[in-house]
């Protein structure tokens, strides 16, 4: 299918560009044509035989690529580990603008993150869109971090869970783990299995951390949050990613699990492109009433934008993806286009999808309509809508 959409401006991955006609075919950008304010002239009509043209009044950006669901639209994928819930999970979040996601589940039961594994698989198999694999954020974590994940299934690594972490049926494979817990040894056999690993969750040293960085680990989790913080005479595990070239570092900017100096200071010290925008988001994500929720057998409460659980802790967000963009220009002061770049671009470049994170020739069909508010008004993955706000009604999109 071959269709043309003519947008008032876009962002290509790097700087907004004026209004185009960008045509896609089969799910993919198959050219981009500059136009002028006037219209369309019959040579352009002529070259692409336009009978399916639409124009789109807003901002057309990349789509949005978050590495931390935990869930949305009321579902938990903890609680419901199946390929309904994981498409539940997607499509409120598109209403946010995200187009690619790692469903991601906390620390469980083997059994669970045996059927999770299993959900993602049946999502992958059948071209579920959006999904691009799974996050696995514990059960190899550090008790003295483990924040709300439950103690209880906190443990250290066993063949069952290797074999889990080894399958190749499962897209992009992200395990979040304590290297106090998780020796080198086995971090090298994680990546030899196409296992991103991700650190978090820890209150391991900075030698340990620095030996699991050696040891192939990439990422690390939630930045600030739940790890040994950084000091005159011991860096812990937040001054030994703030070091790193290499690897990512998600962050979380919803105003409550990092101050914005300190977030400021993070994206300050990394090299460009190694911060990433991530929601760690709960069930709440596209609901609209304040209701609770309980997270093993532990009631969560909603204050706003605030999840915490009885005990105190935070318990994930309620941050969405263009929140957290918005976010990043209002509390810490970055231009659109690096908030931008940290919810599509990086993350894209992080997960090795490189059909991401950009609009231009050849690349995924994934677009993000923002209005003037910057909020969502249509969400295209593969070039096919997947939500428009009710607000942008038919009288918003106009045939060309």
């Amino acid at each position: 299918m071959k269709q043309t959409l003519i947008v008032d401006k876009y962002f290509d991955g790097e700087q907004f560009q004026p209004r185009a006609a960008i045509t896609v075919e089969n799910g993919v950008i198959s050219a981009i044509n500059h136009i002028a304010d006037t219209g369309l002239d019959l040579q352009l009509v002529d070259e692409y035989a336009l009978e399916n043209v639409t124009h789109l009044q807003g901002k057309l950006v990349p789509g949005f690529v978050d590495v931390q669901v935990n869930g949305g639209g009321g579902a938990l994928f903890n609680a419901q580990p199946t390929l309904d819930c994981i498409k539940t999970i997607g499509a409120a979040h598109s209403k946010f603008g995200t187009t690619g996601f790692l469903p991601t589940l906390i620390t469980d039961k083997v059994e669970v993150m045996a059927k999770a594994a299993d959900a993602v698989a049946e999502a992958i198999a059948s071209k579920t869109v959006g999904v691009l694999g799974i996050h696995f954020e514990g059960p190899h974590l550090s008790v003295p971090k483990k924040g709300v994940h439950p103690q209880s299934f906190i443990r250290t690594i066993s063949d069952e869970e290797l074999a889990i972490f080894a399958r190749k049926d499962l897209g992009i494979k992200v395990v979040t783990l304590a290297p106090e817990n998780v020796s080198a040894e086995v971090i090298k056999i994680l990546v030899s299995h196409d296992v991103k690993v991700c650190l978090g969750h820890s209150n391991a040293d900075y030698d340990t951390v620095v030996a699991a960085l050696e040891a192939g680990a990439d990422g690390f989790t939630h930045l600030f949050n739940a790890m040994s913080g950084f000091g005159s005479r011991e860096p812990g595990m937040v001054g030994a990613a703030l070091e790193s070239e290499h690897a990512w570092c998600g962050l979380i900017v919803d105003g409550h699990h990092v101050h914005s100096a300190t977030a400021k200071v993070a994206i300050n010290a990394k090299p460009q492109g190694k911060v990433m925008l991530v929601t760690d988001a709960m069930p709440p994500v596209g609901m609209d009433d304040n209701a609770s929720f309980e997270l093993f057998g532990t009631e969560v409460i909603r204050q706003g934008d605030r999840l915490n659980a009885k005990s105190g802790e935070l318990a994930g967000c309620v941050l969405d993806m263009v929140g957290a963009v918005n976010n990043s220009v209002s509390m810490l002061g970055l231009s659109h286009e690096e908030a931008l770049r940290m919810a599509s671009l990086y993350p894209a470049q992080y997960l090795n999808k490189t059909e991401l994170g950009k609009i231009a020739v050849g690349q995924q069909a994934d677009f993000v309509l923002l209005n003037s508010q910057q909020t969502v008004s249509q969400t295209y993955i593969k070039g096919e809508l997947i939500y428009s706000d009710v607000a942008y009604t038919e009288s918003n999109v106009q045939g060309v």
